[in-house]
């Protein structure tokens, strides 16, 4: 392993010390963050989503935001908005939430629709656009978002646009009888997030993501991908499958966890690894599917099955 790799466990290894038994979740995310994506967790409230966000935050060191999502949030709260000053006689711009490295959107499904649709260009573009000028945001600039499950109280859907958007979709779930006995101790002596260490910065997080970019994948692994996702938009039990965003957010993962892993190129394996977080947010079940309790999990599962994997040999 490199320098940045190693850096990269050093980022995996501190959240471990605020979040329990979530380890291939903790992964999952640094994948992301280093496939240049955002970042949605969704579950029940008190299971760890918030914590998880502010774990990563404090171990890469970069300058991060958070907003708690109510109704009364506005769209110019997160972008920004344009102030006259009375002693010069000009309009002022005044920097938003999204202005930063690190955005973290807590329960982002609690706010109105018009203001989830304010960071549809800035997880796009890492640009946002007030008064006519376009005003470029931190580098890197990842959002991680948490929300509450459909139709928990006070909650308004995500559109299809917007969930696109996030590289992955997690769901932590409950702790273990054992986990939850660790976190009860861990929390008699304080927030266990104090204890996390800043162990990189904004560069280090950039070059992970440059070095990342650069790894190959095979002509057979992106039909691999191509045909993973054909698979999900024909199922008999889905009305969208994955999207092309979706593609090229799996082949970003893919390359992304070949990276974290130590190698320059990429695995069937790294795909289906990551197959569930990416296509989890992006599948719609069809009448048949809720009739008959069909989970979307089960679905990405017979899916993996289903797809012939290709032989790529290790080198």
């Amino acid at each position: 392993m490199g320098e940045l790799q190693n850096h990269a466990v050093e980022i995996i290894r501190e959240v471990k010390k605020a979040v329990v038994g979530k380890d291939d979740v903790i992964e999952q995310i640094m994948t992301a963050i280093i496939g240049g994506g955002h970042i949605l967790i969704e579950d029940m409230p008190g299971v760890g989503k918030t914590t998880m966000a502010l774990a990563f935050s404090k171990a890469m060191g970069i300058q991060e935001k958070r907003v708690q999502f109510t109704p009364d949030v506005m769209p110019a709260d997160l972008t920004g908005f344009s102030m006259y000053q009375k002693e010069n006689g000009k309009f002022v711009y005044q920097p938003g939430a999204v202005m930063c490295n690190l955005f973290l959107a807590d329960e982002i499904n609690r706010t109105s629709p018009k203001t989830q649709s304010a960071l549809l260009e800035v997880m796009e573009e890492g640009c946002v656009t007030v008064d006519g000028v376009t005003r470029s945001t931190g580098r890197p600039f990842v959002v991680i978002a948490t929300e509450n499950p459909e139709g928990s109280a006070g909650t308004q859907l995500l559109p299809e646009s917007q969930l696109d958007r996030f590289m992955i979709c997690i769901r932590m779930g409950y702790p273990t009888v054992e986990e939850e006995v660790e976190i009860l101790k861990r929390r008699q002596m304080g927030n266990p997030v104090n204890e996390v260490q800043n162990v990189t910065g904004a560069e280090q997080i950039l070059w992970m993501q440059e070095e990342a970019s650069q790894v190959f994948i095979h002509d057979s692994v992106f039909e691999y991908i191509a045909n993973l996702a054909k698979a999900t938009r024909e199922h008999e039990l889905l009305t969208a499958g994955l999207s092309p965003r979706g593609t090229v957010a799996l082949a970003a993962m893919g390359r992304a966890r070949a990276w974290l892993k130590g190698r320059n190129y990429v695995l069937p394996g790294d795909i289906q690894t990551v197959f569930g977080s990416v296509a989890l947010h992006r599948i719609r079940l069809n009448t048949k599917a809720k009739v008959g309790h069909a989970r979307p999990e089960e679905i990405l599962e017979q899916v993996l099955m289903q797809v012939k994997e290709p032989n790529v040999r290790k080198r």
